[in-house]
């Protein structure tokens, strides 16, 4: 990256302090899997785990299996983590502009699709398992605010460098980061998976319309735009 693009990365290292790192939560009140799970030192541990077999098997097979991507997903943070800062895979390169307006998409599609898995598993009467997808969306949003913020400033300091990135995200296209999941056997699990997704409505290529135009709404692009033209 060239020192005047890093320049404008450090001038922003008391606005992020200001800015950004109040969004995290505190230790004390992150969540844990195991709150909302039986726990097996309690008594009624067998109980729960039959109540909670019996909750489950009214879920149809199409939501267990986008329930299980996303966990393939959030599983996989880490590799993800290493794959952005090492490869091109996502298509973003080195370029922290390409990357933070591609994690704003991907954590916004990701709140999305968890919020509506949540709805879609409380409709199979499974309140327990609405929750935990309910919170995980909740988190995702978190992680949208933070990424959309940064961007947003990018356009405030460097609008010509950041509207040409936002253009070629957008002529790209966004690829999830699970779009490289495999099992051993499919060859097309992501786009099947994909399918199914957008037939069960918990996250279709409208809502890829509706996450692009959210952020062009956002970042007020068709403005910027308009003044470059």
């Amino acid at each position: 990256m060239p020192p005047e693009k890093v320049e404008i990365f450090k001038y922003m290292e008391d606005w992020a302090s200001e800015n950004i790192l109040t969004l995290l939560k505190p230790v004390e009140k992150c969540w844990q899997p195991q709150d909302f799970l039986p726990d097996p030192a309690s008594n009624g541990f067998l109980e729960q785990v039959k109540e909670l077999r019996a909750r489950t098997m009214e879920i149809p097979d199409d939501i267990l299996i986008i329930l299980a991507a996303s966990i393939v997903t959030e599983e996989a943070l880490p590799t993800y983590q290493s794959r952005f800062n090492a490869t091109d895979d996502l298509g973003t390169g080195a370029n922290p502009y390409l990357g933070l307006i591609y994690t704003s998409f991907q954590e916004r599609a990701t709140f999305v699709s968890h919020g509506n898995t949540a709805r879609l598993v409380k409709k199979h009467g499974d309140i327990k398992l609405a929750q935990i997808c309910g919170t995980i969306a909740a988190d995702e949003k978190r992680h949208e605010s933070a990424y959309t913020k940064i961007v947003e400033k990018l356009f405030e300091l460097d609008p010509n460098e950041t509207i040409m990135a936002f253009a070629d995200v957008m002529r790209r296209k966004i690829s999830m980061p699970g779009h490289l999941m495999y099992d051993g056997y499919d060859q097309n699990l992501f786009v099947n998976v994909s399918t199914v997704s957008s037939r069960i409505g918990a996250y279709s290529a409208l809502d890829y319309i509706d996450v692009m135009e959210h952020f062009v709404d956002k970042w007020k692009v068709e403005k910027l735009t308009r003044a470059y033209e």
